[in-house]
């Protein structure tokens, strides 16, 4: 018998109408390859289950010290005044988190959910009527394609039941990986994030060349879905002019006609606070509106379809 498929899931979202056509479900996978220095869900990172602690909602102005018996490893402690402090060289080694049960505020969270493919495609089933005829489910991350066998197994039922797919992907994978995938994908948003090499190894800890390989490759292979390039927009990091030209000669090249620059938002930064995690773009990389219209012109000026932020015909 094999053995039931599970996946990590660290959120599921139900009425999106951002990351694709239509009414969708985000389902966020645990795991990436990348690690971005501006990245909004830092959660996502690690493909096992971890810990959160929101040090602002947690009650030890009112005494409670619950979290200290729970945790069986003498990671969590309080000072003089009452405050609580998390030791994040043992928690990151923890697997059991016995310490969230512990916490009625909530304050103490596991990001992980285990879901089997019959678990989601209930969720799934569930909200399908509620798409429309242009909806579906956006699988995104984190990074989808480590999970790529419950993925496919997933995407293969989603078709049966004729459901739209779509994938938010840094597009960093095996090349046989990511085409199988993409086989059952209807419509793809795949990041740019930096054309020069270094600065992409810079700014997520890995290469480019997959990543352009792939797209390419995906191209050639006569995929007949619809796809969309993104770049969070960042200021000293990926908004220059040289960096705009590389992409659109490279969408020139292959025929490719849309792309979705996003402005850098710090929505994320509280996570990596939650973390133990020190946030480096807390003070810098803000997008103007001026500069983000500029690189829209730019793109358009090349023939080349530039939607800015959630202004978009998707």
């Amino acid at each position: 018998m094999n053995k039931e498929l599970t996946a990590m899931i660290f959120d599921i979202q139900s009425y999106s109408v951002h990351d694709g056509p239509g009414c969708r479900t985000n389902v966020f996978f645990v795991g990436c390859p990348l690690q971005c220095r501006w990245c909004a869900n830092p959660e996502s990172w690690k493909l096992k289950k971890h810990l959160m602690f929101a040090d602002r909602t947690c009650k030890w102005d009112q005494g409670c010290k619950a979290c200290i018996d729970a945790c069986p490893h003498g990671s969590i402690t309080f000072d003089a005044d009452g405050r609580p402090s998390v030791n994040w060289v043992i928690c990151n080694e923890c697997e059991t988190i016995e310490c969230v049960n512990s916490c009625a505020a909530g304050s103490l969270k596991q990001c992980v959910r285990i879901l089997t493919v019959d678990d989601l495609m209930k969720i799934l089933k569930r909200d399908f009527s509620n798409w429309g005829a242009e909806g579906g489910v956006t699988f995104s991350g984190g990074e989808p394609l480590l999970q790529h066998e419950y993925l496919d197994e997933v995407l293969q039922r989603c078709h049966q039941l004729q459901m739209q797919t779509a994938i938010e992907t840094s597009g960093y994978a095996r090349q046989d990986v990511f085409l199988k995938i993409f086989r059952n994908i209807d419509f793809a948003f795949i990041d740019v994030k930096n054309m020069d090499d270094e600065l992409h190894k810079w700014g997520t800890g890995v290469s480019n060349e997959l990543i352009l390989s792939n797209i390419s490759a995906l191209v050639h292979s006569g995929w007949g879905g619809r796809l969309v390039l993104r770049q969070p927009t960042i200021h000293g990091y990926n908004d220059s002019t040289e960096n705009a030209k590389k992409i659109i000669d490279f969408m020139n090249e292959l025929g490719l006609y849309e792309i979705n620059l996003l402005k850098f938002h710090r929505m994320g930064g509280t996570k990596w606070e939650q973390l133990g995690k020190t946030y480096e773009y807390a003070d810098h990389g803000d997008m103007s509106d001026e500069r983000m219209l500029e690189l829209q012109e730019l793109y358009l000026d090349n023939d080349i379809a530039c939607y800015v932020g959630e202004d978009t015909p998707f």
